[in-house]
């Protein structure tokens, strides 16, 4: 019975990579760039939000690169200090004062209303300063977090893309920080992961149900942000930007997501358990606080990520060629659709064969993300925990 069940276990996961890399939107290619754009006739108004909550650190490297923001037309920036302790506001406006460039305001909503989320909470109060700070509302809203860097071109290229191609909202998924050991062995699996659920290809396709945005730079035109009623109508949302993808997409707004060229994340996370907190805070919010959707889900990653190495050296240790064909192929073609990514992160590829091992790590940061959710101290960040929807 055990061989019966490592082969069929096997020959499943061989499977499941076959339809993964044929039959999923082709979520292993990264060459989802901005779309063909050319300049607009008339340059639109912009309103740049920037919630932060204690972002001291990173702000000096982020917060000069937006106020640089080479655009033609109107455009400032709003940064809502969403309680910070560490000085953020006050150093926002020493930045502004030392590096000309784009109007900035700093201001405070105080702490979230009960069923909000602290940002949520801080991109309402910003959305809402930036639509009656002057006679006409921006057209549009481009929100964007605290640890996110802009090339002087960022702004004008997203504009240009959301204006040639009519688009409600386009997100770009920032490159994230990988110069440490943990860095490398977790952040591009991070990012490939998300293409894995969220085929960006698919994403963009017009009428497509999968919806989903990379909070970290999201352009979005202000008259779809009232139409989807955003952000109060996911204000309890921790995945903040699939829920508000996925309400300008019911709103019936276009939407557009791809890997970044010149945005750049400076967050640092130097050791696994920067990591593990980045992952586990809302692994299991994505899970959608449900026991059995943990279980399948920890058994599919053991299934499509594990078995195949499993498969190989048990296949090649008991002599039964057949069991390590078929783990050896999907272990291939595991490793071979993660190359373009380490590619897009400037990786060795020598750090493929070692997927199945980031698998392992991500699978326990799920389930201590649901550990830690019925312990009380689930989707904790900066200091606040946050119920699930239904107790908010």
């Amino acid at each position: 019975m055990g061989t019966l069940f490592a082969a069929c276990a096997a020959y499943a996961s061989l499977a499941a990579w076959l339809w993964l890399t044929l039959a999923q939107g082709m979520f292993w290619r990264t060459d989802v760039r901005l779309p063909p754009r050319t300049a607009p006739a008339r340059w639109p108004s912009v309103a740049v939000v920037v919630p932060a909550r204690d972002e001291a650190e990173v702000l000096p490297r982020s917060l000069p690169s937006l106020l640089a923001q080479d655009y033609p037309g109107e455009a400032e920036v709003i940064l809502v200090d969403d309680g910070s302790t560490d000085g953020t506001g006050a150093l926002a406006e020493r930045l502004a004062r030392e590096q000309p460039g784009l109007p900035l305001t700093v201001t405070s909503p105080g702490d979230p209303a009960p069923g909000w989320t602290g940002k949520l909470w801080a991109l309402r109060h910003g959305i809402a300063l930036a639509r009656t700070a002057h006679p006409t509302e921006p057209d549009y809203l481009l929100l964007t977090d605290a640890d996110i860097a802009h090339e002087p071109d960022s702004l004008r290229e997203l504009v240009s893309a959301a204006t040639s191609a009519d688009l409600d909202l386009v997100s770009q998924m920032a490159r994230l920080r990988v110069v440490g050991v943990w860095e490398r062995l977790v952040v591009p699996a991070f990012v490939y992961f998300f293409a894995q659920l969220y085929p960006f290809r698919r994403i963009n396709r017009p009428g497509a149900r999968t919806a989903a945005a990379a909070g970290g730079c999201v352009l979005l035109r202000t008259e779809a942000a009232v139409r989807a009623g955003v952000p109060d109508a996911i204000r309890q949302a921790v995945i903040d930007d699939v829920s508000l993808a996925r309400a300008v997409r019911r709103s019936g707004g276009r939407i557009w997501l791809g890997l970044a060229e010149r945005v750049d994340s400076v967050r640092p996370y130097p050791a696994l358990g920067d990591l593990w907190r980045m992952v586990s805070r809302s692994a299991y919010a994505q899970l959608r606080h449900q026991p059995l959707l943990l279980a399948g889900t920890v058994a599919g990653l053991v299934l499509v990520y594990l078995v195949p190495p499993a498969a190989l050296l048990s296949g090649l240790a008991s002599g039964r060629p057949a069991l390590a064909w078929a783990g050896g192929l999907a272990w291939l073609l595991m490793a071979g659709t993660y190359l373009p990514m380490l590619r897009y992160y400037r990786q060795p590829a020598a750090l493929a064969p070692l997927l199945p091992f980031t698998a392992l790590l991500y699978l326990l940061m799920t389930v201590d993300s649901a550990v830690q959710h019925y312990r009380g101290r689930g989707a904790a960040w900066k200091g606040r925990t946050y119920a699930r929807p239904s107790d908010a």
